[in-house]
């Protein structure tokens, strides 16, 4: 017979653990690139854009689709990165624990 009392504390200490692994990955910054590097956007963990970086040699007024095409790619390469970094970290939470699909923490 499982232990109610135990499963709670255990869901709570989880919980605890999801809630700092959320706060640490909001404060990291993870950078997506694309065009070589000459276009780069870095993200924080709640997907929140906080630098963008183009190299002088992309502003070329004729050329303004290319460099809108290489900020989209920059801005799917960071989100990517910050949606693995999110995956990760809650795989340290959860121990691996397959959760069924359930998309966490946000």
């Amino acid at each position: 017979m499982m232990n109610i009392q135990g499963i709670m504390k255990q869901a709570q200490m989880m919980q605890k653990k999801m809630e700092e692994a959320q706060a640490k990955l909001a404060q990291q910054e993870i950078t997506g690139t694309s065009g070589g590097g000459l276009v780069k956007i870095t993200l924080n963990g709640k997907f929140e854009a906080k630098k963008v970086e183009l190299d002088k040699s992309l502003l070329v007024p004729e050329e303004v689709d290319i460099l809108e095409d290489l900020i989209l790619a920059a801005y799917n390469d960071a989100h990517a990165k910050v949606d693995t970094a999110m995956s990760e970290g809650m795989k340290d939470v959860t121990g691996g624990l397959n959760l069924g699909g359930i998309k966490l923490p946000f």
